[in-house]
């Protein structure tokens, strides 16, 4: 078998895998078919792509000399770059590769500018999207047997039906609740028998004390026994997985992606050691130094900017595209089966605080807080009194102390010691009381800035 005859979407499953041939490919033959893939993709992106036959002709890059995946040193593209192209070109942007006659369906992501990034998929792509997430999926513990509760919109997200698709694609029961009430989910849950709830992690967390606090019900009392999490980080932090394996009596599985890239691209498998890459046959991915841009070695611990790059995408295919997730890298064999590389997600490079030349990221302070319950309810905020990402120390972190929590002075000193042993930095922890800082049914936000930068 060549690499050009790989089975590469419609797989079918083993037990361990959604789709082995392609998921358990040597490391060699995977680098191969992305180089394949590559030069066509790059032919096809410069023949119908206004925006990069630009970009790439002012930076001297020529797509055909290249020769090997080491040589290729396109130009970055970043998220504003987008954002201007579908401005100078409604609606999917001069960089779209298709007419609109041939897009089937359109999703978008809200931005910090509050214009949307509309993002367009061609049948092929729609077929390319179901798989990789079904690999996601799969590799995160949904089987065919299962009853699925899906706690996210089914809007523009594509949280929404890009999950379904690949729910059905493996054959397990869709149920879309969404967003629609928690007392409808719990509900649901207990009448439909259901075994796994999606959602983001500070949904699950919210649900967990909702059942506790508003109908005085046990949340392993619902039977769930997977609970697949993702749209922020969350599930991969120690503390925070743990917790939710131990409210609800389910093992926790995370995925990652976004709707210019993939709706899930990274995700958990049983061993929790990081995210596999389930789509490494559709994208090429790279580790980057965030500061200067050079490509740095696939090594085990390495830690870098993620950018990636489609090997197989009609509409709005992206070149050399700076995720923003800076990640960290495991690259020995996962007794899973699955012969990708794994990443830790270990924080947004655009949400990273600088505290007196320290780097801090605000999932490792949710971590910290988290991993002192019953002290605290793993409840906290950061506050800026401005937009950053540079901090005057101390950094102002307030905390929720836990119901049965009395030495309120011990808790509080206690926290400060454990923020500075264990990510050395310098803070003034507020405690507050259970419940007084907000919960938030979809993405948390773990900052909150007193003002915006002028």
């Amino acid at each position: 078998m060549t690499d050009t005859s790989l089975q590469l979407v419609g797989g079918a499953p083993d037990g361990r895998l959604f789709n082995p041939v392609v998921e358990s490919l040597p490391r060699e033959r995977v680098r191969a078919l992305q180089f394949e893939r590559l030069r066509a993709q790059l032919a096809y992106v410069a023949a119908r792509s206004p925006f990069y036959a630009e970009l790439w002709s002012a930076s001297g890059f020529d797509p055909a000399a290249v020769a090997s995946l080491a040589d290729f040193d396109a130009p970055f593209t970043t998220k504003e770059m987008l954002r201007d192209s579908q401005l100078d070109a409604p609606a999917l942007g001069r960089h779209a590769g298709v007419p609109m006659y041939e897009v089937v369906r359109i999703h978008a992501s809200s931005g910090t500018t509050g214009r949307p990034s509309y993002v367009g998929i061609t049948h092929r792509d729609l077929e390319d999207w179901t798989e990789v997430v079904a690999r996601a999926l799969y590799s995160e513990g949904m089987r065919s047997d299962d009853v699925v509760i899906h706690a996210f919109g089914l809007g523009f997200f594509v949280g929404g039906l890009p999950l379904k698709d690949a729910t059905e694609r493996i054959g397990a029961t869709f149920v879309p609740i969404g967003t629609s009430g928690s007392d409808r989910v719990v509900q649901s849950i207990r009448d439909l028998g259901a075994t796994v709830l999606m959602s983001t992690p500070s949904y699950a967390t919210y649900l967990a004390e909702y059942c506790r606090n508003r109908l005085h019900l046990d949340p392993r009392s619902l039977g769930l026994r997977k609970l697949l999490l993702g749209a922020e980080p969350g599930a991969s932090i120690p503390g925070v997985r743990a917790q939710l394996e131990s409210d609800f009596g389910a093992k926790v599985g995370d995925g990652m992606g976004n709707a210019d890239v993939f709706p899930i691209y990274l995700a958990s498998c049983p061993e929790q050691d990081g995210l596999h890459i389930c789509a490494e046959d559709q994208l090429l991915t790279e580790i980057v130094d965030p500061e200067t841009g050079e490509r740095l070695e696939w090594l085990d611990g390495a830690e870098g900017e993620l950018v990636v790059t489609h090997l197989h995408r009609e509409c709005v295919p992206l070149v050399r595209f700076r995720v923003r997730d800076r990640v960290l890298v495991r690259t020995d064999p996962c007794p899973c089966g699955r012969s990708s590389p794994r990443l830790y997600c270990v924080g947004r490079t655009d949400d990273l605080l600088f505290v007196a030349g320290v780097n801090v990221w605000p999932s490792a302070i949710k971590d910290v807080v988290t991993s002192m319950q019953p002290r605290t309810t793993g409840a906290m905020q950061i506050l800026l009194p401005d937009a950053g990402p540079l901090v005057r120390p101390p950094l102002r972190v307030q905390v929720e102390y836990g119901p049965d929590e009395e030495d309120l002075d011990g808790l509080r000193t206690a926290v400060e010691q454990a923020l500075r042993d264990k990510l050395v930095v310098k803070a003034a922890v507020e405690l507050v009381p259970p419940n007084a800082l907000p919960r938030w049914e979809m993405k948390a936000q773990l900052v909150r800035r007193r003002r915006s930068a002028c």
